[in-house]
């Protein structure tokens, strides 16, 4: 159970009816009691451009990673085209220290299923996926429990609710890549493909699925959408800041006394979230860094972390928001073993299909431990920063970005940290020119 006991600065609405602790997940008759269904039954009597306006207003952004606007995102989608339109979940969540969507999965399975219908009904679709990682088996059982029930009370079906309107929901199960939490990735696996990512343009949105036109989204920004159409987007606009409208859950990690999965509004500041409601940083040490968006996310100094954790502050300090998952690094951490760790992971995860990635992440995992070991040298610092822009934009898909942005951030805010390793080093080397020792 990651999801912690309410604190007093959380705005709890998707995760409003759970207790703490979570015994089993929220049944279909708890749900509906508890207004589950009530935003389905209202979009089923709106028209579909009503129900993303209202989106729209609520200045929704994707909890993915990406953050574009998910009104926008679905109303790309030509509802009068004569192919199938899609509905796919992106359950992969595969970002290191990210932790959120099993969260919902796990102990309120029907959210996510009205959220699928709610956008489904927006975009004239009749079928959907939710693409769920392979690591995760309990909770794709926890879902096809949740879908068998919905099927069986009519919320899924030929018949949604006795409307005449037909949608069908299923799981997918992943292999644990995490190339495929990229979304033309996923959708190539879908299609029983192997993991690479698609170049684009054409967006899922025009040609997705089995190149049919494709919303993909995140759990968590689909288990938004419920409260949004039965409450109204502007109030849900109204729990965050402009352009950054409503609450995530944030997946608090590493040195901090309370961490666990918490659901605040968009805009809280992000010292206040970490010493507030994370208890501050364990062992009586101080702050020294927060990776405040997922490992891909470029890392903040403590001095640079007394700012709003929303999408476009986040932006403006040259970061993200992500995942939503704050790794915090206490003043012991050695960064320079951060990141060969990180480069490690890139370079294993790399689908090797672009030569930038694939060639960028293997020198960079090869030179990090290099310079772990303290056998560096200065020349070495600089060639991580030079690999890291060079890889940058030039990469069929994100994931050569999401290892180059937190190498150049953390050589570059912490370069003392990699010369006081290089100069205490132990380990001496050969001149260039020396020859080296024959032993008889």
């Amino acid at each position: 159970m990651l999801l912690n006991e309410p604190h007093p600065l959380e705005v709890r609405v998707l995760t409003r009816r759970y207790v703490y602790p979570q015994a089993e997940p929220i049944g279909l008759d708890q749900y509906v009691a508890e207004e589950g269904y009530d935003g389905l039954r209202k979009a089923l009597a709106m028209e579909p451009d009503a129900i993303i306006d209202e989106v729209k207003k609520s200045s929704l952004r994707g909890r993915g990673g990406a953050g574009f606007p998910t009104g926008m995102k679905w109303s790309f989608v030509d509802r009068k085209s004569l192919k199938p339109k899609y509905i796919v979940v992106n359950a992969d969540e595969g970002e290191p220290g990210t932790c959120k969507d099993r969260v919902i999965m796990e102990n309120e399975p029907h959210r996510l299923i009205e959220g699928c219908l709610i956008a489904g009904r927006a975009i004239g679709s009749n079928r959907g996926w939710i693409y769920i990682r392979g690591e995760y088996r309990q909770y794709i059982e926890c879902m096809d429990r949740a879908i068998e029930a919905a099927y069986a009370r009519g919320y899924l079906g030929d018949n949604v609710l006795g409307s005449g309107w037909a949608f069908h929901l299923s799981t997918h199960s992943g292999a644990g890549s995490y190339e495929c939490g990229e979304e033309t990735a996923l959708l190539e696996s879908l299609e029983g493909k192997r993991g690479n990512p698609r170049l684009k343009p054409p967006f899922p949105a025009v040609s997705g699925a089995f190149q049919c036109p494709t919303v993909v989204n995140n759990v968590e920004t689909y288990a938004a959408v419920p409260d949004i159409i039965l409450k109204g987007g502007e109030w849900y606009a109204g729990l965050g800041t402009p352009r950054n409208g409503g609450t995530r859950l944030v997946c608090l990690s590493g040195h901090l006394n309370r961490p666990g999965v918490y659901e605040v509004p968009l805009g809280m500041n992000l010292l206040t979230m970490v010493n507030e409601i994370g208890g501050g940083v364990w062992k009586g040490r101080k702050l020294k860094a927060i990776i405040p968006g997922g490992s891909s996310s470029p890392v903040l100094r403590a001095e640079e972390c007394d700012i709003p954790a929303d999408y476009d502050s986040f932006a403006k300090a040259g970061t993200m928001l992500g995942s939503g998952a704050t790794v915090v690094l206490d003043e012991t951490t050695d960064m320079v073993k951060v990141l060969s760790r990180l480069m490690k992971f890139y370079a294993h995860e790399s689908c090797g299909w672009c030569i930038p990635c694939r060639e960028g992440t293997a020198w960079l995992k090869t030179i990090m431990a290099r310079l772990d070991a303290g056998v560096g040298t200065t020349n070495d610092i600089d060639m991580v920063d030079q690999l890291a822009q060079g890889m940058l934009g030039r990469t069929f898909c994100p994931l050569g970005d999401a290892a180059a942005m937190p190498a150049t951030a953390i050589v570059r805010k912490f370069r003392d940290e990699f010369e006081a390793k290089i100069a205490s080093s132990q380990v001496f080397l050969p001149a260039p020119n020396t020859q080296p020792l024959v032993v008889l």
